[in-house]
């Protein structure tokens, strides 16, 4: 069934301050003729900022919730939308930067949330702190400067002094110098605010193409938009031996407002699992 009409000539107010709208809003109104806007009214940094000015209490999820809303209760909306990108070491190779961008959507007419989120190494996070102009030379290339902006605070952990949005070299090295003059040293990293991070936008353009094949998906038994994987079951045969490994034997797929679900084997998902992962063959 076709989940058009659920959302066609609706208004959906997207919660941001960083200009997100524009790999946003674009994406909805062509697929659910949406009518997206932003309102100045939300600040979305009260509830954290990537500095450290304003501390990051929630979780991304809880985070990108709030958002939703605090946008739908200020500009009186029952259909709102929000992303929240996390950046540090990468949870299974601790020294690899990683970005997570989780993008969510929810609407409270129908009391449905979509929530599709992406965890990635292409990411230009990275901080380094510096005493000498020359430090910077591999620290630029390294982040994809100008094309990417900089910040540059007093230390790590203090954004008491803070310059952001640093966008050409004559100011990037007339403020470094202020600081190093100022306080000896300074922290000089990546501005991930989405505007000034086009690798970051891009993460969230494609995180709303997968957000829209998720409101297109509905649920084969009540038709609610938002059929989704919501787990995943692991027993996947050895090759070898045939013992159940910790390979991905099916991605369960559940509706938000009926109780079906449904286990799926994945399209592009190997009928055996190579010994080498088998707790059996391989101990």
């Amino acid at each position: 069934m076709d989940s058009r009409h659920y959302f066609e000539g609706r208004k959906l107010v997207i919660a941001t301050k960083h200009a997100k709208e524009k790999v946003i809003a674009p994406r909805l109104t062509h697929a659910f003729q949406l009518d997206c806007f932003v309102s100045d009214k939300i600040d979305t940094d009260l509830l954290g900022t990537f500095t450290g000015e304003v501390e990051r209490v929630l979780s991304a999820y809880e985070s990108a919730k709030r958002k939703c809303n605090w946008a739908m209760d200020v500009m009186h909306a029952n259909l709102a939308i929000a992303s929240e990108g996390s950046f540090g070491p990468h949870p299974s190779f601790p020294f690899m930067a990683a970005h997570e961008e989780m993008l969510l959507l929810i609407d409270r007419k129908n009391n449905w949330e979509f929530l599709v989120k992406s965890l990635t190494t292409d990411t230009n996070f990275y901080s380094l702190q510096v005493e000498t102009l020359e430090q910077l030379e591999p620290l630029v290339q390294r982040v994809q400067f100008p094309s990417h902006a900089l910040i540059v605070k007093k230390a790590s952990h203090d954004a008491t002094h803070c310059c952001k949005g640093i966008q050409s070299s004559n100011d990037l090295q007339r403020t470094v110098q202020h600081f190093i003059d100022t306080y000896g040293s300074c922290q000089v990293e990546t501005d991930m605010r989405a505007m000034y991070n086009p690798t970051r936008m891009h993460m969230i353009s494609e995180l709303t193409d997968k957000l829209i094949n998720q409101m297109r998906q509905t649920c084969p038994a009540c038709s609610t938009p938002g059929f989704r994987i919501t787990d995943i079951e692991r027993g996947l045969p050895c090759a070898l031996c045939g013992s159940p490994t910790r390979g991905i034997a099916h991605e369960i797929f559940s509706c938000q407002a009926c109780s079906y679900s449904d286990n799926r084997k994945r399209p592009d998902a190997p009928e055996k699992e190579d010994s080498m992962y088998c707790d059996f063959c391989n101990p």
